[in-house]
Parts: structure tokens; sequence; C-alpha cells
């Protein structure tokens, strides 16, 4: 299964819209997409709740995986999304 590591730029963290943008791009990627806070549990990326209530912040690395076809394209553009500041 493909992972990718990326480091928070948006600069409150996963939460509100930075949150909501990484989610509607997981769900639109087609992909069985998870995130973890590095060290921990992974959560569906697809799912808001999850992704918020993991209480990453701006500079907290995760570990996003997906399995299927184009997972290494798809988590690229994910790691790249999450790496940008959304909230500018």
């Amino acid at each position: 299964m493909p992972q990718r590591t990326a480091t928070i730029g948006s600069s409150v963290g996963l939460h509100a819209r930075p949150a909501t943008l990484f989610v509607q791009a997981a769900t639109k990627s087609g992909l069985a997409v998870t995130i973890a806070k590095e060290g921990g549990d992974p959560v569906d990326a697809r799912s808001l709740l999850a992704v918020m209530a993991l209480g990453a912040g701006h500079g907290d690395k995760v570990v996003l995986s997906a399995d299927g076809e184009g997972a290494d394209e798809g988590l690229a553009e994910l790691g790249t999304l999450l790496e940008t500041d959304l909230d500018a």
C-alpha cells in the first residue's frame, strides 16, 4: 500500500476550512485514503469528523495511505494540498 508523509502547512492545522478542502479532495480522488498523525492510528480521510478529530496542527507530520489504481499520484496531490496554507 503506497504511503506519503506530509507536513501540515495550514496555520490553524486541519480544522474547519482546511479539513473540508482536504476531505473533498480525498473523496474526489476515488481512492480509499487514510490519514494518521505520525505514530497514530489511521482514520478515513473521506470523513470530516475523523480528520478534524486527529487534532493535526501546523507543522505536524501526517501519513497518508491509499490503495487502488492511481494511488501514488493521488497521494502526491493530497500531500501537496496538506503542505499548502489553505487558510491563505
